[in-house]
């Protein structure tokens, strides 16, 4: 009978573990960073935002996440870009506590991290957080953003 409920109570875990990864994933979140530099990347930061993407060779998610992020780089001057081989960098893997990939940072223009995504983040998701990123930092470093 004791087995019967451990294991009741193992899949019951096991569902709402998976539900709340389910609703998190790829939801774009604010988190808090020391700032990034291209140096750290090992590429030139957007002048008005970037966003990094750690990847794997293996990750399905993580093409269509680049095609995504590079739509979006696209519809906006002065945002890049940058993917990071998660594999080779463990060094900011370790920084940024990614967990799995495809793990989405959106950079200000002054490399603050704005939002971060795990998992495929939707277009329209990126484009608000883009707006978040170039807004705040639109207002400088005296200037606090009134948003969100």
């Amino acid at each position: 009978m004791a087995g019967i409920a451990t294991l009741m109570a193992t899949l019951v875990l096991g569902v709402v573990l998976g539900l709340v990864l389910r609703r998190r994933d790829g939801r774009m979140r604010v988190v808090e960073h020391a700032p990034v530099t291209s140096g750290d990347l090992g590429a030139d930061l957007g002048e008005r935002a970037t966003l990094v993407q750690f990847s794997t060779a293996f990750c399905q998610p993580c093409r269509a996440t680049r095609r995504i992020l590079g739509e979006v780089a696209g519809m906006v001057p002065g945002v890049r870009h940058v993917e990071i081989d998660a594999e080779s960098r463990l060094d900011l893997v370790r920084r940024f506590d990614v967990l799995r990939t495809p793990t989405v940072l959106v950079l200000d223009g002054a490399g603050n991290v704005v939002k971060r995504a795990s998992g495929q983040p939707r277009k329209a998701d990126v484009i608000v957080a883009l707006g978040a990123a170039v807004d705040g930092a639109s207002h400088g470093p005296s200037q606090p953003s009134d948003k969100v």
